[in-house]
């Protein structure tokens, strides 16, 4: 059997693997590595990550980083579940959503309006930067809603897409928009991965309202 860790933070994007190894049903360790100021990381988890970054899974000793990775690596763990889709054209569109929600919406979106320090040393650019990341935001939540095909983002069936996109709903709560009523098929997605039991599992375990 796979020795499974993950080092994850409550509310973070980690919430997505998180979930996905609640969803394989294999044991798994998981090492809570807050990193809501980036101050406060260990010196060994920069060992471990020198991105400095969650999420983290290590299998069997194998330290994988990078979400669309991560989520690679633990589909491998249960390929009967089809986490990173059915089809040929399904894998596919499950990249495209994946790099896109990473690369773009967290990346430059929640990224700008989080951390502008990651974009100018200048401090007097910062509230350009973060006005820029929620015009980013917007657009991308925008995006979504037009996309979005309930019940699932890809192919009809839950995949790793699925979980990512619900963090960004709960961000998307958490900085102040109006999501029920500006995004009405996003909020009605949400909702409904909300009952699935993987996510109830996670959420519970991370204790967290973000």
């Amino acid at each position: 059997m796979t020795n499974i860790k993950l080092w994850h933070s409550p509310g973070a994007c980690s919430f997505a693997p998180h979930v996905l190894l609640h969803e394989i049903a294999a044991p798994f360790e998981v090492v809570e590595t807050p990193v809501s100021t980036g101050a406060n990381l260990t010196e060994a988890f920069s060992r471990i990550n020198p991105k400095q970054r969650v999420p983290v899974l290590a299998l069997d000793g194998e330290i994988i980083t990078e979400l669309p990775a991560i989520a690679t690596a633990i589909s491998g763990l249960s390929p009967d579940r089809h986490l990173m889709g059915r089809t040929p054209l399904d894998q596919v569109r499950v990249y495209e959503w994946m790099n896109w929600l990473s690369g773009t919406l967290h990346g430059q979106g929640f990224g700008c309006l989080w951390r502008p320090a990651r974009f100018s040393d200048d401090e007097q650019a910062f509230d350009g930067i973060k006005t820029k990341g929620r015009q980013t935001i917007s657009g991308c939540f925008a995006m979504i809603e037009a996309k979005l095909r309930q019940p699932f983002a890809v192919g009809g069936a839950f995949t790793a897409v699925d979980p990512f996109l619900l963090v960004f709903y709960r961000w998307g709560t958490a900085i102040g928009l109006e999501m029920s009523a500006s995004y009405p098929q996003y909020s009605a997605f949400a909702l409904a991965l909300s009952q699935r039991v993987s996510v109830k599992s996670a959420l519970a375990a991370e204790n967290t309202t973000r």
